[in-house]
Order: C-alpha cells, then structure tokens, then sequence
C-alpha cells in the first residue's frame, strides 16, 4: 500500500467498511435466504462449526466480513507474524486433512497458515458455503417463526433457526484505520485498538497498524522506525526489522516476559512417523489444562530443594514453548511466593541474553513488573538479542508516555522528540468480548448486547446469552478461551453445539434461553475460580484486555478444558440451566 498522504488517510473503526456490494443476488447472496444455520466468521471456529453441522445434515453456510477464510490469518500479515502453539496442536483434528498435509515447521508462520486453510478448503469444501466481504449489522429472534433475523450492510436479510457466533476472541479498537488500496480485508474479528493520541494524522512517514497491514512489503532499510507496543505482534516485528532497519525504537509500556520458541524444521518422515499417534494426540490435548499435549507438573513449587527447582526450571527452559508457563508447578498461578521464583528465574535467563545495563533493566528487570504468567507470554527466537544491535533501542513509556505525533515522528510527556519514516503500531485488540458486541446483537427483550456487557459480561456455559434463544458463540467469553489452545477449545465447544441442536431435535425442542439464575451461577463460578489465581492481580486480557472504559473482570474459564468439557456436558445432560420451549408451546 506504501504511505499515504495525511489528506488522504481514512479514520474508522466500523466492519461496515469492509462490505463489498455485489450484483449478484442469488445463491449464498440472495436476500430472504432461509437456512438451518447461520455461522459468523470463518476462521477455525467457524469452519469447524460448518463442516461439523453439515456432518449432521444441517444447511450450514457463513458469512465473513473478511476475503477468504482463515480468520485472523487471513490478514495478519505484519513483518514475522507467526502462530504461537505447536503442530499438531494448532490445527483441526480431522483425519482427512491431517493425512494429506504437511508443515515446514513445529511453529507455522503466517503464509504457512493461510496455505493450511486453502488445503482444508480443498478436502472438505469450505469456500463454497461462504459469503465473503459480508459484514452482519444486526440479528435479532423472533420468537412467533422462532427464527433469527440477521440483517447485513449489504441490505440481505437472512432467516437461520440457529446463529451461531465464531468471531474469535480479540477485536483491535481504536481511531486509525488506512484503508486505502487494501487487497487483505479483516475479519470479523479485527477491529484495532489504537490510543487517541493527538496529531496521528499528521504524521507524513508510513504508519499501520500490527493487525491491518498492507500485503506488499515495506522496505525498512536505512529508514528510521519506531514500534509502539510490545505484546506478541511487536515482539515478532522486532525480530524481523531489527536485522534490516536503519533504526529500529521500541516504544515499550510493559515489558513482555516472553519466552524461547524453539522453532525447528520438520521432516515429511518425521511428520510420517508421529501421524501414527494423531489420533491418541489429539484425545490428548483434550485431557490438559490448557488444551495442548502436556500440563502441570504435580507437585507444588517448594515441594522441592533449590536445587532440584533449578534444575527442574532448566528443564523446561531447554524444552522452549509455553512448558515454561504451564507445564510448570501446579501451584505457579497461586501462590505469589511460588510465582517469584518463576519469575527470577525467567529474569536471570533473559537478562543474560541483554548486553547493555540500560535496556536489561527496561526489558527484564529485576523487579517483577507483574507475577509472572498472568499475562499470556509471547514466544520469541532471538527478540532479545536485537537489543544488542547499536542500531536497536527501547522506550520506556510507563512514565513518560507518548505526548504526540508531528510531521516527523513522536513527542513523549517530557517533550523529547523521535524522528522516524515508519511506525508499526502494535498496540492490541479488545479481547474476547469486543468481537460479539459490533454485530448489532439484539435480545428479545429490545436490548443491544453492546449495551448489556458494558456493565459486565453475563453468559452461560460460555456459549450461550440470556434473551438470546438458539445462538451460541465459540472460542468467547466465559469460555477456556485465551487460556486455552484455540484448536481445542473450538473442537470441545463445537460438539457441545452440534449434539445440543440434536438433542433440541429428538425431544421436539423449538427453542432454549438460559434461565437468568444459570447466567448469575455461572458468572460466580469464574469469578470464583479467578479469585483463587493471581489473575485479578494484574489488568491483563484475563481481566478483559485494558482497553479504555472497559469494565476490569474476569472473562475466561480458568479451571481448564478437561473440567470445562465436564461442567458443560453435565448441563446439556439435564438443561436444567435453560428455559424451554417445544413444538406446540
């Protein structure tokens, strides 16, 4: 896309812009389409909810507010964006697609990913029963035809017995949007968070943002650059720019305690080899906390020596990944003295890796900046050693946060003034709940769902809403999502839904609501569960991601996939936590 003029630049927050109108009104874009299912976004949510709801002879289709399918890696393209979870936990468990596919690598980088959905497409047929470029305004039930009405920006109106939301977990909030010349449309997911600093559309150098970015390359070489954020996106853009940039800034608020990837090449024959185990890997990663295939170790922190807790910590150190995090000691997430000594650990091992006293203390201090594993960690390679380029610095922001943008780059509180040609803002998204609430979800009570959660998030089982009959939402809030691998958690949740439309069926069911007792129980159980952590500690995505006016609570399942899939098994069992409605009621 190359840098836009300041006249030029388009502010905006709104899906709305990325539908595309279209002559033709048949097929999948006809409007007063009438279907069994209504799925919302196609990344691996709602891919898995279409092949599986199809599995079952429901006439499944999706509407997607992005060009392709592949959800977030269909547009996250910024310099090394790469997945954080290992194959073969980070992709679908499906044999006819595991079989016939390959990777590169134990940590797929984004093209890798997008190519993987293409092959998923290609054996299960996933494209021809989507709707892209197809941004939902509004949905609300009727509950006389007991049929959602969902209405696109488009101006189709679409009639689903079932809705069911798989817009992921984040959405990017914010200002600033360039939209000019995109070829890569967001999903329905994305929508930025930027901080309203004054001046942005000013500044005259190239400027996007970490979830937005331009499919072409921009050349960073000789050229003065600046990345604001350091979470996942602004680690791996580090990484790709520190060996070419003229200059590389990092704008650091928070540090992130990131740990080593240990990204390798995998072999077809290795890859052959362990196919072998699939099928029992991918039982497996169903059966630990977190929905990958390893867990915590069972014994509490000071239940060993000194010497033995270094040299277990070594261990998991060497093994790279999230082991670090949590196939650590069970008691890591509980105990605060227990967390120090993660934390030190952590510390001593990457303020190794940092040359100058300056940006060790920035990056690693000594001091925790908060306990260690309450905030998801990122997975780095060599994100640390950029640092001990010349032509790599970082800025602590905490204190002396960013005042301004000019014409030529950026003035902190204490009036220092940057130069830069190009700024990557990495700033984050508004998690797990931020992707539900711009559809225009209405209930049959006459309120907007965007209105209901700006107190609080209310759910049920994290899948379904009080006033909100027959819709159930995937991988979203009060669910294991975040703590959880997204693969997993989908597939727990995406059965869940299915085997509930079939129960629905057999027993002559029109429609269920959860009871509003079920939705205050529910609530309390994470609340509760939080409060045994020290999540609450921290104003974390655990939290619901500090993005400005949002109310800090908890909004994820924190006790684990296994008793996540137990607790909501049970309730399909009974549905005593619904109300219901049959055929002639």
């Amino acid at each position: 896309m190359g840098s836009i003029p300041a006249r030029v630049k388009k502010f905006n927050t709104e899906l709305t812009d990325y539908s595309v109108g279209r002559d033709d009104a048949s097929g999948l874009h006809a409007n007063d389409l009438e279907v069994d299912a209504l799925i919302v976004g196609a990344g691996f949510a709602g891919i898995y909810m279409l092949k599986t709801l199809r599995d079952k002879g429901y006439h499944a289709i999706i509407y997607e507010a992005g060009n392709d399918i592949g959800g977030t890696w269909r547009w996250n393209c910024y310099p090394g964006a790469g997945v954080d979870s290992q194959v073969p936990e980070y992709e679908f468990s499906w044999p006819e697609v595991w079989k016939t596919w390959n990777w590169s690598s134990n940590y797929p980088k984004y093209e890798e990913i997008r190519a993987y959905f293409d092959h998923v497409d290609k054996i299960v047929g996933i494209k021809k029963d989507c709707s892209f470029n197809t941004v939902v305004t509004g949905a609300k039930f009727d509950r006389d035809s007991t049929r959602w009405i969902v209405k696109t920006q488009d101006g189709r109106s679409t009639k689903a017995k079932f809705l069911v939301v798989g817009t992921g977990f984040v959405r990017a909030v914010g200002n600033l949007a360039i939209l000019e010349d995109m070829t890569n449309f967001p999903s329905q997911s994305a929508r930025r968070y930027i901080p309203d600093w004054p001046g942005v559309e000013n500044f005259k150098g190239t400027i996007h943002h970490s979830s937005f970015w331009p499919s072409g390359e921009i050349d960073v070489r000789n050229k003065k650059c600046a990345i604001i954020g350091t979470g996942a996106s602004g680690v791996q853009i580090v990484q790709a720019w520190g060996p070419i940039a003229g200059e590389v800034k990092v704008f650091q608020r928070t540090p992130n305690l990131a740990l080593p990837m240990k990204r390798r090449d995998l072999t077809i024959e290795e890859q052959a080899t362990d196919k072998k185990r699939y099928p029992e890997l991918f039982q497996l990663r169903e059966k630990c906390y977190a929905g990958f295939h390893f867990d915590w170790y069972e014994k509490n922190t000071f239940d060993d020596t000194a010497e033995e807790r270094e040299a277990f910590y070594e261990k998991l150190w060497a093994t790279g990944g999230f082991h670090f995090w949590i196939a650590t000691y069970k008691d890591n997430l509980f105990n605060a003295k227990a967390n120090e000594e993660s934390y030190k650990f952590w510390a001593k091992k990457t303020r190794a890796r940092i040359g100058d006293p300056k940006k060790r203390d920035i990056l690693a201090p000594l001091d925790m900046p908060h306990y260690f594993g309450i905030k998801r960690p990122s997975l780095e390679q060599t994100y640390y050693e950029q640092f001990n380029r010349p032509t790599v610095d970082v800025i602590d922001v905490k204190n002396n946060a960013i005042k301004e943008f000019t014409e030529t780059g950026i003035t902190l509180q204490d009036g220092t003034h940057h130069e830069f040609d190009i700024v990557a803002i990495a700033t984050g998204f508004d998690v797990v709940t931020g992707a539900m609430t711009q559809l225009g979800l209405e209930s049959v009570h006459g309120t907007k769902l965007q209105d209901e959660w700006k107190d609080g998030v209310n759910t049920y089982l994290g899948m379904t809403i009080r006033g909100y009959p027959n819709m159930f939402h995937v991988y979203g809030a009060h669910g294991p999502t975040l703590l959880a691998n997204g693969p997993t958690a989908v597939e727990v949740q995406g059965r869940w839904v299915v085997d509930c439309l079939e129960k629905m069926k057999r027993e002559g069911i029109k429609y269920l609501d959860p009871k509003p007792e079920a939705c205050k129980a529910w609530k309390d159980r994470i609340v509760a569960f939080n409060n045994l952590s020290l999540l609450p500690t921290t104003d974390s995505n655990y939290m619901g991601g500090g993005v400005p006016g949002k109310v800090v609570e908890p909004v994820c399942y924190v006790a684990g996939v296994p008793a996540y899939a137990a607790e909501v098994r049970q309730a399909l069992d009974t549905l005593e936590g619904f109300e219901i409605v049959k055929a002639g009621e």
